[in-house]
């Protein structure tokens, strides 16, 4: 496989030559660019450049030497922070410049922050006493132990013409092709985003989905990735390679997926890290084994504040058929080590982690539903668009990443229309401490009652499927807020710009929890009518199994009316009573221009417009009348 060409976007490497005084530093950085050894060389250099032909990778060297005087060492550390790489330099005649290296020089890298590859360098090798014969192996290996950082180490002689050009080619192929992304260097294998990314380019190169890539696939992928097929002696000869080393390498279709990355560990085992960067970057990949930025859509995603992101039925049908590929025993339950392999062409499973761990209803077996699959997905899609997108690109998505998902109308205009047409809808969930929030949401998410009480400390997300009357299915996503986050939530203008509804939970059997969640409505009512941001809001009255407070149904009664709401809904978390509450709020959600309550400030301000339209209506009415009869 042929070697890469200048990997795009990479417009030069800048090197940074550092290490003690009198090391060899200029003479190094003369030789390479002059090819003739100085025999007059400055105390300092002004920056040097090596033309894009000096190497086979075409990307021009600028190098830079540095003072290693302690007035200098401002200008030094600057220098520094601005290397794409370091070349560290020690005399092989002096050994303490050699311990100057894991004394000084490596930890002031760390604290200055410098996360670059290095380089080690031995200079004045022509110099060094015929009687210290020990290996550079034997003398670097504890400090590259210690210091991970270092890429690789050569020793050389400027004056002797030795290594001298491969100096600046391992500094230049640290930047353009490192190690760290790739390889581990202590246990010798492959990194696993690294083994992620080659499994989804092996799958994209299946063309026929047999599991191997055949002779007409490994050509096409070579042709795809170095410009130059394979001649049929190089594909029985590769073939041969990896079958030497294992035989699950090849099999009768072809090349498998644990010959290919068998194949590429051997590459960086050989020091052609190129090879596989190449691959790499030809199917999109940056450095950090991501796609690169470019080939995510998020133009697509460009939304007003009150509007939201689904999935196209394109995409739900594509995510059902992943499903369905990798439920292996058709039991409707994908098992977490199957949820795994869905995203194992993705740099790192999207779900490991909050908010979406642990949102999604689990089956008995602790798996996932295909509902609760879907649901996890609109979830990311509502709250990261790009994220789900990208995620969509890793696991194989086969159309145009912007036809998967859309944007949904403006909350505003479906308050006016007073008919909401989303399949997601999202709900805050506002209420005081020990209220019931949290058995609402665990109970939405199937889980059992638990007496236990443990507060909620950050927000957290519970999304499911709500079956309505004929069988038509929504996505609900719900918002626990925690009553000290509020105030919080609050002071964004748009902060309820993304809410369908809010729903205020209370403990019915507690007056002060009761004041609390009717105190937290007028807040969140009163900033929708400040912010343009209005939501229908539902009250529920949770522990319906204990007694009521004495005055609950009078004081309901009074704050339902005043507000302009529907009665607080009943239900008990404990008896598996919720009074079809999921359904309510999907339903309260259908229909914005319901159940959006009005505060006392509210209904002044609607009254002070009212008045102040009718003056103008008067105003307006008595001018037309004299412009009409104007003697009058």
């Amino acid at each position: 496989m042929a070697k890469s060409s200048n990997p795009e976007g990479k417009p030069g490497v800048r090197i940074v030559v550092a290490g003690d005084r009198g090391t060899g530093k200029s003479s190094l950085i003369v030789t390479a660019a002059a090819e003739t050894f100085p025999t007059n060389v400055l105390r300092l250099l002004p920056p040097t450049r090596l033309p894009e032909d000096f190497y086979p990778d075409r990307v021009p060297i600028t190098i830079i030497d540095t003072s290693a005087n302690p007035e200098d060492r401002g200008k030094l550390a600057e220098e520094l922070k601005r290397a794409d790489a370091v070349v560290l330099t020690y005399a092989c005649d002096q050994p303490e410049t050699l311990n100057r290296l894991s004394t000084y020089w490596l930890p002031e890298l760390r604290q200055l922050e410098v996360k670059v590859p290095v380089i080690v360098v031995g200079c004045k090798l022509d110099l060094r006493d015929d009687q210290q014969q020990v290996s550079l192996e034997q003398v670097m290996s504890p400090i590259m132990q210690q210091f991970r950082e270092i890429e690789t180490c050569i020793e050389c002689s400027a004056y002797k013409h030795i290594q001298i050009p491969e100096v600046f080619y391992y500094a230049q192929k640290a930047v353009l092709h490192p190690t760290g992304p790739l390889f581990d260097q202590e246990s010798q294998t492959l990194k696993p985003r690294c083994v992620r990314a080659l499994k989804r380019i092996f799958i994209l190169c299946d063309h026929d989905r047999d599991g191997a890539l055949s002779d007409a696939e490994l050509n096409d992928f070579q042709v795809k990735c170095f410009n130059a097929p394979l001649q049929p002696s190089e594909i029985v000869g590769v073939k041969r390679v990896v079958q030497d080393k294992m035989v699950e390498g090849v099999n009768e279709r072809g090349l498998t997926l644990t010959g290919f990355l068998f194949l590429h560990a051997l590459f960086i085992e050989k020091g052609r890290l190129e090879t596989t960067w190449t691959v790499l970057r030809k199917f999109g990949y940056n450095n950090d084994i991501k796609l690169s930025d470019d080939l995510i859509p998020h133009s697509s995603v460009k939304r007003a504040p009150d509007q939201s992101v689904e999935l196209t039925n394109e995409a739900i049908e594509y995510l059902r058929g992943i499903y369905e590929l990798f439920d292996g025993d058709l039991d409707n339950n994908l098992r977490p080590v199957e949820v795994e392999d869905v995203f194992s062409t993705a740099p790192d499973s999207p779900w490991n982690d909050v908010p979406y761990k642990d949102a999604a209803e689990k089956t008995a077996l602790g798996g996932l539903s295909l509902d609760a699959f879907l649901s996890e997905w609109a979830l990311m899609t509502l709250l990261d668009p790009a994220r789900s997108l990208e995620n969509l690109i890793y696991i194989g998505y086969p159309g145009d990443p912007s036809s998967a998902i859309c944007v949904t109308k403006r909350r505003r205009l479906d308050r006016k229309k007073q008919q909401s047409e989303r399949n997601v809808f999202q709900c805050f969930v506002f209420g005081p401490a020990n209220a019931g929030k949290s058995v609402l949401i665990n109970s939405f998410l199937g889980r059992p009652y638990s007496d236990t009480y443990s507060p909620t400390i950050d927000d957290r997300y519970a999304v499911n499927v709500v079956e309505l009357p004929g069988g038509i299915k929504k996505t609900l996503v719900l918002r626990e807020i925690p009553e000290d986050g509020v105030a919080k939530l609050l002071s964004s203008k748009d902060s309820l710009a993304v809410c369908d509804i809010a729903v205020f939970v209370h403990d019915s059997s507690d007056e002060s929890s009761w004041k609390r969640a009717t105190e937290l409505l007028v807040d969140v009512a009163g900033h929708g009518e400040d912010t343009g941001y209005e939501v229908p809001c539902l009250i529920v009255a949770a522990k319906d199994d204990l007694d009521s407070f004495p005055t609950a149904i009078q004081d309901s009664t009074r704050v339902s009316q005043d507000m302009g709401i529907e009665a607080p809904i009943p239900i008990s978390s404990k008896l598996s009573d919720f009074n079809n509450i999921f359904r309510r709020i999907v339903n309260a959600a259908e229909h914005p221009h319901l159940s959006i309550p009005e505060t006392e400030a509210g209904r002044s301000r609607k009254q002070y417009h009212r008045l102040i339209n009718r003056s103008l209506m008067f105003v307006s009415g008595l001018m037309c009348k004299l412009l009409e009869n104007p003697r009058q």
